[in-house]
């Protein structure tokens, strides 16, 4: 029995090579929010931001005008409107097994017809070659700027592809 409240799990993807990472397990009759957690993600290319873009029709399109959200200024993704979300405001390093970027990214109410509004938290290493730090935490958030129900996402660098990681859907099980 799912008592209302609770997390429950949806799908996870280990992520190989490849430009983008989808999920499309959104249920409105179920889900009120969606947790996703993300476990090692490691760029190709060096310091670029991690994103993702929202679609309206199951993962057929996904919401990719320059004008489909608005964000918070981040290294790579202009503030204001912009063809994606930003889900850490700076670059990722690519070193292997020292490098890359873990965290956790909510999405609250997407089966609303208002703005779908998605929080970020991670945890990155950029690498040793930045700006005398490489550990960095930090928050990112942004929206879509039109009223829509979402119910798919996709994951993605700025530029080139996830060499590696694993994403995690969880939902929110509604009362």
């Amino acid at each position: 029995t799912k008592i209302g409240g609770g997390m429950e799990f949806i799908a996870t993807a280990d992520v190989s090579n490849a430009a983008t990472v989808s999920f499309t397990g959104f249920d409105a009759s179920k889900y009120d929010s969606y947790l996703f957690t993300a476990a090692n993600i490691l760029p190709q290319t060096d310091q670029k931001p991690f994103a993702m873009r929202m679609s309206v029709d199951s993962g057929s399109n996904y919401l990719a005008a320059s004008d489909s959200y608005r964000t918070v200024s981040s290294t790579g993704v202009s503030a204001g409107d912009s063809t994606l979300l930003p889900l850490c405001g700076v670059g990722v390093g690519n070193v292997a097994n020292t490098e890359g970027l873990s965290g956790n990214f909510t999405i609250n109410g997407p089966h609303l017809n208002a703005s779908t509004y998605v929080t970020s938290v991670v945890t990155m290493d950029r690498g040793a070659e930045s700006f005398g730090t490489s550990i960095v935490v930090g928050p990112a958030a942004g929206k879509t700027k039109a009223a829509t129900v979402v119910d798919a996402v996709q994951f993605l660098f700025v530029s080139g592809n996830i060499v590696s990681g694993t994403i995690t859907m969880y939902g929110m099980v509604n009362s």
